[in-house]
C-alpha cells in the first residue's frame, strides 16, 4: 500500500480540496499562534452482534472530516466539519483566528518524525466477507451452547475499524498514520436452578480479523467466559471490612489506570486538580513500584505510531521505584509546564480537541513469586477480574467492583465470592503495595478509556500485587 498516494486520494482527489490552498489556509489561520494543526481523518467501522441464537445487529459506517486547532497561551480555538472543501476550511479559519486577540507569537516547532510502524496499514474490514463474519458468530453461539444445559444465554460481538489520519502544520510538515483495530467479545449466562451468573471474555488489537476468527482464539474465549460463569455460580457472599487484597495480573491493572493513571495526566497537574500535582521527585509509592505508559508496543490496542498531534508515541516512565518522575503530556500542557511532550495527545475523532490521555499503562515486574504472595496472606481477597469503577481525580478516592474474586484462607485460594467492591485512595493505595509479582502481563485488548466525553482505546496491565489495608465492601451478613 502506497500511503502517500492513499492519503492524497482520500483527502484531496476525492474531495476536490487543493493541497496548496490548504497549506496557505493553515498558515493564515495559525499565524501568530503558539501552536495548532489541521487534523484530517477518514474512518470506516463495522460491528456485528449475535444474541439469542441469531444476528441482532450489523452496521457499517464511513466518516470523513477535519478539525482545525489554534492555540494561544491557555486558550484554544477549534472548528471541525464533515464537509471536506476549501470553503469549509476557510470558515473554520475565520472561527479559530479569534484566539489570537491581537497577540503575536511563534508556532512551536513540529514534532520530529520516525520511520517506525507499529501495525500493518491493511484494512481489517476487507479481511473476510460478510457471511464469514456472521458464520463465526453463529459458530461461537453453537460452541458455547454445546457446553451444557446450564448455558442460558450467549452473546457475541465482532467489531473493527480502519482510520487514516493526516496532520498538517503551518510550516508545511506532515505526519500520518493508518490505524486498524479489531475486537471480539463473548458473554455467557449460566444457571443452576433459579440462580444465574455471567462470564465475559474479550480480545483485540491493532491487526486484522484473521487472528480473532481462528477457532483456537474464539474457542478459548468461549471456554474462559463459560469458566467465569460457572465459577460465579458457586460463589458465596463476600466478606466486608479492611483486609489484605491480592490483585491478579493483567486486567486488574484497570484499577491502576483509573485510580492512578488519570491523576498523572498533564492537564490535571497543570491545573493542580490532581492529587499528584506538585509531587515530581517525591516518593508517592512503595519501593519497587515502577509504572510506565508505553504507546510503542507493537499491535497493542492502546499503541500509536504517532499521537493525534503528530508526536511519535514513546515509553514514558511515570513512577520509578516509587518516585514520581514524569507526567503524560500533550503539546499544549507540556509547553505551559516547561516539559517535553510524551506522545500522549489523543482525541476520539476529528470532531474533538486533543488532550493528555493514556496509551498502554502498566506496572513493571517485581521479584516475588505469585504463589509466595498468596501464601503470605492468612485471610483476605484475591481479585482476578473487575467490572466498573469510579475515581475522583482531585483526591484519588476510588471504588471498583470485582466480577471474579476469591477468599484467601490460611495462604490458600478458597471459595469464589460475589459482590465484592474495593475502596481506597489512589496515592495512599500506592504506598499500601507490599509485594510485587514477577508475572506482569497486559490485558487481552478490550480497554476503552473515557475522559471529558471522549473515548479512546487503551491497554492496562500489572503483575500480581499484594495491597494491605484496602476496604472491601461485601455482601456477607
Amino acid at each position: 500500500m502506497d500511503a502517500d498516494k492513499l492519503v492524497s486520494e482520500i483527502f484531496f482527489e476525492q474531495t476536490g480540496m487543493d493541497e496548496g490552498q490548504v497549506e496557505r489556509q493553515i498558515q493564515d489561520a495559525l499565524h501568530g499562534c503558539d501552536d495548532g494543526e489541521l487534523y484530517l481523518q477518514y474512518a470506516q467501522s463495522e460491528s456485528f452482534s449475535f444474541d439469542d441464537g441469531r444476528l441482532k445487529k450489523a452496521s457499517f459506517d464511513t466518516t470523513r472530516g477535519f478539525g482545525l486547532r489554534a492555540v494561544q497561551g491557555e486558550t484554544t480555538g477549534y472548528a471541525h466539519a464533515s464537509e471536506m472543501s476549501n470553503d469549509a476550511l476557510n470558515r473554520a479559519v475565520n472561527t479559530v483566528q479569534a484566539v489570537r486577540q491581537g497577540k503575536s507569537g511563534q508556532v512551536d516547532i513540529s514534532p520530529q518524525g520516525t520511520n517506525r510502524q507499529l501495525y500493518a496499514p491493511d484494512n481489517p474490514l476487507d479481511d473476510q466477507p460478510f457471511d464469514v463474519k456472521v458464520k463465526i458468530l453463529s459458530d461461537i453461539d453453537a460452541y458455547a451452547r454445546s457446553k451444557g444445559d446450564n448455558v442460558r444465554q450467549v452473546s457475541a460481538s465482532l467489531s473493527g475499524s480502519w482510520s487514516i489520519i493526516e496532520i498538517i502544520r503551518p510550516d508545511g510538515s506532515r505526519a500520518r498514520d493508518i490505524r486498524p483495530l479489531v475486537r471480539l467479545d463473548v458473554s455467557i449466562v449460566a444457571g443452576k436452578g433459579d440462580r444465574m451468573e455471567s462470564g465475559h471474555m474479550g480480545s483485540g488489537g491493532r491487526w486484522g480479523y484473521s487472528t480473532l476468527l481462528d477457532p483456537s482464539t474464539w474457542q478459548s474465549q468461549v471456554d474462559e467466559a463459560y469458566r467465569q460463569a460457572m465459577t460465579n455460580l458457586d460463589s458465596v457472599p463476600a466478606p466486608a471490612g479492611e483486609m489484605p487484597v491480592i490483585l491478579g495480573p493483567g486486567w486488574p491493572g484497570i484499577m491502576l489506570h483509573e485510580a492512578v493513571g488519570h491523576g498523572l495526566e498533564g492537564d490535571f497537574n497543570r491545573k493542580k486538580t490532581s492529587a499528584f500535582a506538585g509531587l515530581l521527585g517525591e516518593q508517592v509509592a512503595s519501593k519497587g513500584v515502577t509504572i510506565v505508559d508505553d504507546g510503542t508496543l507493537e499491535g497493542r490496542r492502546g499503541s500509536l505510531t504517532i499521537d493525534d498531534e503528530g508526536t511519535p508515541s514513546q515509553r514514558t516512565v511515570l513512577i520509578e521505584d516509587g518516585i514520581l518522575v514524569n507526567y503524560m503530556q500533550d503539546r499544549m500542557n507540556a509547553r505551559l509546564m516547561g516539559m517535553d511532550p510524551t506522545g500522549n495527545g489523543r482525541r476520539e475523532s476529528y470532531a474533538h480537541m486533543p488532550m493528555p490521555r493514556m496509551t498502554n499503562t502498566f506496572m513493571e515486574n517485581g521479584t516475588a513469586d505469585p504463589e509466595e504472595i498468596i501464601a503470605s496472606v492468612k485471610n483476605g481477597i484475591y481479585a482476578v477480574n473487575f467490572g466498573g469503577g469510579q475515581v475522583d481525580i482531585t483526591n484519588g478516592n476510588f471504588v471498583f467492583t470485582c466480577t471474579e474474586a476469591y477468599l484467601i484462607e490460611d495462604g490458600k485460594i478458597g471459595a469464589p465470592v460475589k459482590g465484592a467492591t474495593l475502596t481506597g485512595v489512589g496515592p495512599q493505595a500506592l504506598k499500601q503495595i507490599k509485594m510485587i509479582g514477577n508475572d506482569t502481563k497486559l490485558d487481552s485488548g478490550v480497554g476503552t478509556c473515557g475522559k471529558n466525553g471522549q473515548g479512546v482505546p487503551v491497554g492496562v496491565g500489572q503483575p500480581t500485587l499484594l495491597m494491605e489495608g484496602l476496604v472491601v465492601g461485601g455482601t456477607a451478613a
